[in-house]
């Protein structure tokens, strides 16, 4: 038979979805603000702090003065679900790679026709990738208000820890659409 010319939709729908879950969970990691702590006794009412899973960030929001590298006096990074995400995410972020790469190989880059078989294995990894994202970000989530903080005062979750959520998301139904790639497989055998 002819081959056919068209990428399948389910490898197109892969490769959009998983690098924009990438650089979610990228931002997610990266960025100070897991989660916000504000109206903090003894301290000005617009002063939040933006704890991450890396630095701590004060900022007076009337002013807009942000300062980041603050001390952990409440050993918030000692606490399990930070000790987790620190690891988990950027492993999440070194395997979406590594399966990003091998996707491309499998999609029809430099042949005529895709390889559905190297396509499905690296949907296996984005979805790998994606489940490792969203295990720290839910425990996280879950511990959110027994993690340590200043006693009256009020936590809400922050934008990183969405960031994070999203880009697992989106990395889990990429790296599921890829997996479709294994149907053609059975179809040609």
């Amino acid at each position: 038979h002819r081959p056919s010319m068209r990428t399948p939709t389910e490898m197109i729908v892969g490769l959009v979805l998983c690098p924009c879950g990438l650089l979610l969970t990228l931002t997610g990691t990266l960025a100070p603000s897991w989660r916000k702590v504000s109206l903090v006794p003894d301290q000005p009412m617009d002063v939040v702090w933006e704890q991450g899973i890396w630095d701590i960030c004060r900022e007076r929001q009337s002013t807009h003065d942000r300062l980041c590298g603050q001390a952990d006096e409440l050993g918030y990074f000692e606490q399990v679900p930070v000790r987790v995400a620190q690891g988990l995410m950027p492993s999440s972020l070194v395997v979406t790679l590594v399966g990003l790469v091998v996707a491309a190989l499998g999609v029809r880059c430099w042949q005529p026709e895709p390889r559905h078989l190297v396509a499905g294995m690296a949907g296996l990894v984005l979805l790998l990738s994606g489940l490792m994202s969203l295990v720290p970000s839910s425990w996280y989530t879950q511990e959110l208000w027994a993690l340590p903080a200043p006693p009256g005062s009020t936590l809400t979750v922050g934008y990183s820890l969405v960031l994070s959520y999203l880009g697992s998301c989106l990395e889990i139904l990429g790296g599921l659409a890829l997996a479709l790639s294994f149907h053609h497989c059975c179809k040609e055998h």
